[in-house]
């Protein structure tokens, strides 16, 4: 059986169960090392301004290790935030027959990858886009940056179409790139039992909140990227008040976003809700809005969550699945980014076709379904079976270059 080692930071709800999976289904053997072990169960969340700990198991069902972190001042948003010295002499003493690293910009992930070319395989998964680029010198020395490190990666497991985007036009090519798709628990989020229903409904009576009246929902970081702001300066476009903005989170605008709500009855916000409570969050709303006005919103799993609880979703264009996830008049709405009448305008036709939140709901509840778990662990397995193929191809273009 073959051997892989994951390469990642810390434990997280979108990672951890596929790994359990992949390990359960026994075609490969697999361990993951991370690479910051202060956050094996307690972690600072500078977006989300507060301590955080998920409430669900994100360390069972496959084996693991964590390696010492020796940086100063340890983070997974600073590349000199993740030293960690013996991670290169750990992997080797697994024998992996390839290694798989989540992220580039950080020290020990990027001295892995250098580390373990030309030696075993090197697999990379990020989901970085081109949506924020604009010619800029900036863009074009990232460019230059992206070229070299990119040389230490045999295959790319990209997430979407503008992930994919991103990884050809950086030099990578056609035959190293494998579609990974994005996933969440859908399982987790699809089924309530009938306790749930009855939680949820007592939930929606002390929220005040009405079936006649949809309600549009933000969840998520209160940042400037994801720009949830627009979503109050939409509401007094329009000039009808039948309808509640639902804004589920926490960060850096919570005093701004406060503020309006406090000026507006059909405004409300909720604090920061944990894992096992976001099946019932997603439906206390009817309909979700992810407004982002990027840089750096490069996939949107809320856009997952909301589907697959069965929500219609409006998006930005600068949303990194909108291509993927959402069909305009199917399942939603893409709009353009920083475009206020536009997402007033979306907003509109769903609180005059009420009929269509369930319809469309309905569409993306299915559509959602082919971005799994299981479609992740099925396309890892096969890349590794197929890595003497893709290998091979590299040596001879490399040869005949």
């Amino acid at each position: 059986m073959k051997k892989l080692a994951i390469i990642t930071t810390h434990p997280i709800q979108y990672n951890a169960p596929w790994f359990a999976m992949l390990s359960k289904r026994k075609r490969l053997e697999l361990k993951v090392f991370y690479t910051w072990q202060n956050a094996e169960k307690k972690f600072f969340d500078p977006d989300f301004k507060q301590q955080l700990e998920w409430d669900i198991p994100l360390l069972d069902g496959y084996e693991y290790e964590f390696v010492k972190n020796t940086a100063s001042v340890q983070s997974s948003k600073s590349y000199y935030g993740i030293q960690n010295p013996d991670l290169n002499k750990r992997i080797l003493l697994y024998k992996p027959d390839a290694i798989l690293v989540f992220g580039w910009k950080l020290k020990s992930h990027l001295s892995a990858m250098k580390y373990f070319k030309g030696k075993i395989p090197v697999l990379f998964r990020g989901d970085s886009t081109l949506l924020d680029e604009n010619g800029s010198g900036k863009d074009k020395i990232r460019r230059i940056i992206l070229g070299h490190v990119f040389k230490n990666i045999d295959v790319a497991l990209y997430v979407g179409m503008q992930n994919k985007n991103y990884f050809q036009n950086n030099g990578l090519k056609y035959y190293q790139l494998v579609y990974v798709p994005h996933a969440i628990d859908n399982k987790r989020f699809m089924d309530l039992p009938q306790s749930g229903t009855t939680q949820l409904e007592k939930w929606k009576r002390q929220l005040g909140i009405e079936k006649k009246k949809p309600v549009f929902l933000f969840v998520g970081k209160f940042e400037h990227k994801k720009n949830p702001l627009i979503l109050s300066e939409a509401a007094k476009e329009l000039k009808t008040k039948s309808f509640r903005i639902l804004f589920v989170g926490g960060g850096e605008l919570e005093e701004l976003l406060k503020k309006e709500s406090d000026l507006f009855a059909h405004l409300q916000i909720l604090p920061f809700q944990n894992q096992s409570l976001m099946p019932f969050v997603y439906r206390l709303g009817d309909v979700l809005v992810l407004p982002s006005k990027g840089p750096g919103e490069t996939w949107g799993l809320a856009v997952n969550e909301a589907m697959a609880c069965g929500l219609p979703v409006i998006v930005s264009d600068k949303v990194g699945c909108a291509d993927d996830l959402v069909e305009n008049n199917f399942n939603g709405f893409i709009f353009k980014s920083g475009d206020v009448s536009q997402l007033a305008e979306k907003m509109l036709f769903f609180i005059e076709n009420k009929d269509k939140i369930i319809q469309m709901g309905l569409a993306s509840r299915d559509k959602i379904d082919f971005w799994s778990f299981e479609q992740i662990c099925d396309a890892v397995e096969r890349t590794m079976e197929n890595l003497p193929q893709i290998m091979s191809k590299k040596v001879t273009r490399n040869e005949s270059a």
